[in-house]
């Protein structure tokens, strides 16, 4: 009994988990930020799980940059992502990946606090 609750504990937790679904990056880099993983991790396994389930990886950028250079940097973002789930068990069937650039901002401004919201990658499920 107390392995059930424990499975079920563990199955509640990456179902939480997985409601996270958008994640950020630091200035100029496509590095996925430690914090992220076992998020992303989650992800993987229930995608690992649900083989018919597919999900769209959208990069994103900052305002700051050229257009090339910020749709390439949003490329380079979303296929780290990718790469991580298929390593953690996705299928890369079940995936997707395109870049935004800085065409479609979270947050509108100058600012380093709208630039940080900006620079992320979005999984979106379908």
């Amino acid at each position: 009994q107390r392995r059930e609750a424990e499975a079920r504990a563990a199955r509640a937790e990456e179902a939480a988990m997985r409601e996270i679904t958008t994640f950020y990056f630091d200035f100029d880099t496509s590095e996925i930020k430690a914090e992220a993983r076992d998020v992303l991790v989650a992800h993987a396994r229930f995608l690992q799980a649900n083989p018919g389930q597919n999900v769209r990886i959208e990069g994103h950028a900052d305002e700051r940059g050229t257009k090339e250079y910020n749709l390439a940097l949003g490329e380079r973002r979303a296929n780290a992502i990718e790469r991580f789930l298929i390593v953690n068990g996705a299928s890369r069937g079940q995936t997707e990946t395109i870049s935004y650039g800085e065409e479609k901002p979270a947050v509108m401004g100058s600012s380093e606090s709208a630039w940080a919201q900006n620079r992320r990658v979005e999984l979106v499920f379908q």
